[in-house]
């Protein structure tokens, strides 16, 4: 497959757009975080919170802008996932898995049916969602005269329950080969079940799809998803390091909003730096004795500053990624399999970095806090919960033994979609 990459706009124009989309997520994080704790408790189907991102213009921000939408690149939207994943990490992963899956015909279809996919996602305001990991279950396209007919169970698909479009992947029966496919789940074939109670990541519309007989036609197969050499291009096997990258944002989001929160709540809150909550009051000889204020105290301080080193250097390795990543999707098919290779394995290093980081920060921030991080009113525990659902559904053990395996013997990593 040939997928010519897009001229690189001037850097002025991308200056400026990059700026606006961040304005944009900005606000409509400002606006999440107004009643995250709520809507986390809740764990309604994010209706309201998909069509705030419809609104926003945010579902069409990777689309060109001669086919309907932002013309924002994946540095954008990239840094838009991080931003609103620090509100809200469940709406964050919601909108990056949107954003790979919106744009699975770029690595797996042609170009024309790429354009056309992206034009009718733009008019159409869709949000997608679905699965073509390579760990899942496959689920089964039976060929036939008049087309295909897909079968089986997809077991978990974030957003699933408000996409307007799922792409899948399947195996044929004939062949076993297996293809990016996509769906329109209004289809009475089509089955939105749930994937079960979850303690993080509630209002991500995750859960369950069953296909049955579900016509499929050849228009609405993109492309092999095999891992056999030589089936895909080095262009088309950056699909695994920008997945990679989508997870990273979402972990570096909801370790950032708990070190915000946590600067905010250890602040002084009164002018002589007494704290306002008795439980950070101890007692001596009967009455409240007036401690250095948590933005003193050098425990607070120290602790504060690991966590925030750790998520700067997360960081700093996760926006490293994403310049190889750019670079390489500049390049298109001029890429080759080291180059392809060394972004992957560069993506997965920043993957598992952020990961850690997402697992130490929202952990140990809350012993910063101290005892008010137990309230209920501020519900800090979400981001915990939220960081390690995500993690637990994106383990990095593999990333890492890839990491060391292509380090010490060069080995490629073999193409693994997350």
């Amino acid at each position: 497959m040939t997928i010519a990459p897009a001229a690189p706009a001037p850097a002025s124009q991308t200056d400026a757009g990059h700026a606006h989309w961040l304005h944009v997520a900005r606000e409509l994080a400002d606006d999440l975080a107004t009643d995250a704790v709520e809507r986390e408790r809740a764990g309604k189907p994010p209706l309201d919170e998909v069509e705030r991102l419809r609104e926003a213009g945010l579902l069409t921000l990777l689309a060109a802008t001669a086919h309907g939408g932002g013309g924002a690149d994946w540095r954008t939207a990239y840094a838009v996932v991080r931003t609103i994943s620090a509100a809200d990490a469940a709406i964050g992963e919601l909108l990056g898995v949107h954003y790979f899956l919106s744009s699975g015909a770029r690595f797996f279809a042609g170009p024309a049916r790429a354009e056309r996919v992206e034009r009718e996602s733009a008019a159409g305001r869709w949000c997608w969602s679905g699965g073509i990991a390579s760990d899942q279950p496959s689920l089964m396209l039976n060929p036939g005269a008049n087309g295909h007919l897909l079968d089986g169970r997809l077991s978990c698909a974030v957003g699933a329950g408000v996409a307007d479009r799922l792409l899948v992947r399947a195996s044929r029966t004939d062949t076993g080969e297996p293809l990016a496919v996509v769906v329109d789940p209004s289809h009475p074939g089509v089955v939105r079940g749930t994937g079960g109670e979850t303690f993080g990541q509630r209002p991500a519309a995750g859960g369950s799809v069953a296909f049955d007989s579900v016509p499929v036609t050849a228009d609405d197969v993109f492309g092999s998803l095999s891992a056999d050499d030589g089936v895909l291009s080095p262009f088309a096997g950056l699909a695994a390091p920008t997945a990679r990258l989508v997870s990273a944002q979402v972990c570096l989001g909801a370790a950032e909003g708990l070190l915000a929160e946590a600067r905010e709540l250890s602040r002084p809150a009164t002018a002589s730096g007494q704290p306002s909550d008795p439980l950070h009051w101890p007692v001596l000889s009967g009455a409240p004795h007036w401690p250095v204020s948590p933005a003193q105290d050098p425990y607070v301080l120290g602790a504060y500053g690991e966590l925030a080193v750790t998520a700067r250097s997360a960081a700093a390795l996760a926006d490293q990624a994403v310049d190889a990543l750019m670079r390489g999707l500049a390049r298109g098919e001029e890429l080759d399999d080291d180059e392809g290779a060394e972004i992957t394995v560069l993506a997965g290093a920043a993957e598992a970095a952020a990961s850690r980081a997402a697992q130490e920060i929202t952990t140990r921030a809350l012993d910063v806090i101290g005892a008010r991080a137990a309230s209920t009113r501020y519900g800090l525990d979400r981001f915990w919960r939220n960081a390690r659902t995500h993690t637990l559904r994106t383990p990095v053990s593999s990333r890492l033994r890839e990491a060391g395996d292509y380090h010490l013997n060069g080995t490629h990593p073999p193409f693994t979609l997350p």
